[in-house]
C-alpha cells in the first residue's frame, strides 16, 4: 500500500493527521476561552463533553490520530538519515531559507509530547477518567474551571512548563501547518509564500487563547460567576434535576441523602426547592 510503503504516501498520513490535530487544538483553544468569560458556560461544555459515548469515541479517535502522527514523524526521521548515510556526519553549513523549525521538528515533537502526558495528568485523568472510574475527588469531574483554577492559580512551576510546552507546540504548529498542506499537493507558486503567513497568523493566534487563559488564570484571575466551592456549580446544574426525580420516588428528606458532604443540595434545600410543589 502506497500510504506504508511510498515515502510520499508517509508524509500524506503525516500531513492528514497533521490538521486533523490542528482542527481538534482549534476547538479545545475556543472552548477554553469560554472559561475566561464564564465558569457556569465553560462547565456546560464540561458537562457536555464528560465521559458520554460519543465523548470516550473522540478521545479513542485522537488517540490514534496522536499515535499515527507519532509513529510516522519517527518512521520519516529514520527513513531520512539513513538516505543520508554516512554524509549526516559531516560538518555542513545549514542551508539557506530553511526553518529551524524544520530541522528539529523531531525534537519539538517530543517536547509536544510530554507537555502532552502533563496535561492529560492535570485534566483528563481528574476529569474524564474520575467519571469513568468513578474516582471521589473534592472537585467533580464536570468542574472545568475549578480545575483550572487549581491547577494553576498560584502555581508558577506548572505555569512555566506549560509555556515552555506552548513555545514548542508553536514552532511545531506553524511549520507543521504549512508543511502538510504542501505536502498534500497546495503547493503552488503563488500559495506557497501565502500558506506559510497564514500559517504563522493562524497558529498565533490559537496558542496565543492557549496562553492567555493560562497567565490569567495563573494570576489569579476567575471569572465573575465563579464559585470557590467545590461541586457548587455542579450541583446547581445537574443535581436540581436528580432531586426532582428522587422527590417524585421517595419522601423530600431523602430526596438527596447522601450529599451533605458534598457541600450542596442537602436535605432541606430539596424540600425548599424541588419538592416545593409537594
Amino acid at each position: 500500500m502506497w500510504l506504508i510503503n511510498s515515502s510520499i504516501g508517509r508524509k500524506v498520513v503525516m500531513s492528514v493527521t497533521g490538521i486533523a490535530l490542528i482542527l481538534f487544538l482549534t476547538f479545545h483553544a475556543s472552548m477554553n476561552v469560554v472559561a475566561l468569560i464564564s465558569a457556569k458556560g465553560y462547565n456546560l461544555i464540561c458537562e457536555f463533553l464528560g465521559a458520554n459515548w460519543y465523548a470516550v469515541a473522540a478521545t479513542v479517535g485522537l488517540a490514534a490520530l496522536m499515535g499515527l502522527h507519532f509513529v510516522y514523524a519517527i518512521w520519516l526521521s529514520i527513513q531520512n538519515r539513513r538516505a543520508r548515510g554516512k554524509d549526516r556526519y559531516a560538518v555542513t553549513d545549514k542551508p539557506e531559507r530553511v526553518e529551524w523549525a524544520s530541522q528539529n521538528m523531531l525534537v519539538l515533537g517530543f517536547i509536544v509530547c510530554l507537555g502532552l502526558l502533563l496535561h492529560l495528568y492535570n485534566f483528563w485523568y481528574n476529569m474524564m477518567y474520575a467519571e469513568l472510574a468513578g474516582v471521589e475527588g473534592a472537585i467533580h469531574p464536570a468542574d472545568g474551571t475549578g480545575h483550572i483554577v487549581n491547577t494553576f492559580a498560584g502555581n508558577w512551576c506548572y505555569t512555566i512548563l506549560y509555556v515552555i510546552w506552548l513555545a514548542a507546540l508553536w514552532f511545531h504548529l506553524n511549520h507543521g501547518f504549512w508543511s502538510a498542506l504542501q505536502s498534500i499537493g497546495w503547493n503552488g507558486k503563488v500559495w506557497f509564500n501565502r500558506w506559510r503567513v497564514i500559517s504563522c497568523v493562524f497558529t498565533s493566534v490559537i496558542i496565543g487563547m492557549f496562553a492567555v487563559v493560562l497567565l490569567a488564570f495563573a494570576a489569579g484571575y476567575t471569572p465573575a460567576d465563579y464559585e470557590t466551592r467545590p461541586n457548587q456549580i455542579h450541583c446547581e446544574m445537574t443535581q436540581t434535576e436528580q432531586c426532582e426525580k428522587a422527590c417524585e420516588e421517595k419522601p423530600c428528606q431523602k430526596a438527596c441523602e447522601g450529599q451533605e458532604e458534598a457541600g450542596c443540595c442537602k436535605p432541606q434545600e430539596a424540600k425548599a426547592g424541588c419538592c416545593a410543589k409537594k
